[in-house]
């Protein structure tokens, strides 16, 4: 199976922005396809990635909420739900040179995500094999982690700014990961943003009272927001930028 790397952290930190980077560098290492899974229902790593986003998995649930509501279904009576499901898939598989990417999305409906977290969980059994690294943008809360959707979780980045309530919260998510039993070979914290690319004394304080381990600090970059003012993809940026720099030597770090 593939290497799966789960990335996590609270909302507003970069995230969305080191999981596209990380893609970005591990696709570039040519040891074997990626496959992107966008599941955060508020994140854009489609943007980060410069690449269309087709359909979601939460719209393609949707279509096939509708389709049992409709006098004649959308569904050719010579194929069953599940096969018309997987040829529908293939809408939600956004296919690129060196990787592919799953979007999540958001329902629009009441339903919970089940249906859309069975989906996934089946396809990445099925061709979990033809990829050498999956990597996971997830909300806080590792829903799709935890309710075992990925077969196995081998590295755990946990993302924080450089604020005290940051760092707190990614302490919480590496108890998470704990309780869970994950067991991730690796598990360290990715400090974004860093003035200079410098921690201060109280974050070194915090950090080491969650108990967190640091394996690289992301500095500061205004490229990052001139570049996401203009509508420009991350990947784009020049390969001195502070941040490139700093993702290209985590991938050094945590590549198998």
């Amino acid at each position: 199976m593939a290497y799966t790397i789960a990335v996590a952290g609270k909302g507003g930190t970069g995230k969305t922005t080191i999981t596209g980077l990380l893609i970005h560098y591990l696709a570039k290492l040519g040891t074997g396809p990626v496959l992107a899974v966008d599941a955060d229902a508020n994140s854009n790593l489609n943007e980060v990635l410069g690449v269309p986003m087709g359909m979601t998995l939460g719209d393609l649930r949707e279509e096939l909420e509708r389709g049992d509501m409709m006098e004649v279904s959308p569904i050719p009576p010579s194929m069953s739900k599940a096969d018309y499901t997987e040829l529908k898939f293939a809408s939600a598989l956004t296919e690129m040179d060196d990787y592919d990417m799953i979007v999540m999305g958001r329902t629009q409906g009441s339903g919970c995500y089940c249906f859309v977290n069975g989906l996934l969980q089946h396809q990445i059994q099925k061709f979990g094999g033809a990829y050498k690294y999956v990597v996971v943008d997830n909300e806080a809360g590792m829903e799709h982690i935890s309710r075992g959707v990925l077969p196995a979780v081998d590295c755990v980045l946990l993302v924080s700014d450089c604020s005290r309530r940051g760092v707190q919260a990614v302490g919480r998510i590496q108890q998470l990961v704990r309780d869970l039993r994950l067991n991730p070979t690796k598990m360290g914290l990715v400090v974004n943003r860093a003035p200079n690319g410098v921690l201060s004394d109280g974050i070194r304080e915090e950090i080491e009272l969650q108990g967190l381990e640091l394996i690289a600090v992301v500095p500061q970059d205004s490229q990052v927001y001139d570049y996401d003012s203009q509508g420009r993809p991350l990947v784009d940026l020049p390969e001195d930028a502070p941040v490139k720099v700093a993702v290209r030597e985590l991938v050094k770090l945590i590549a198998e």
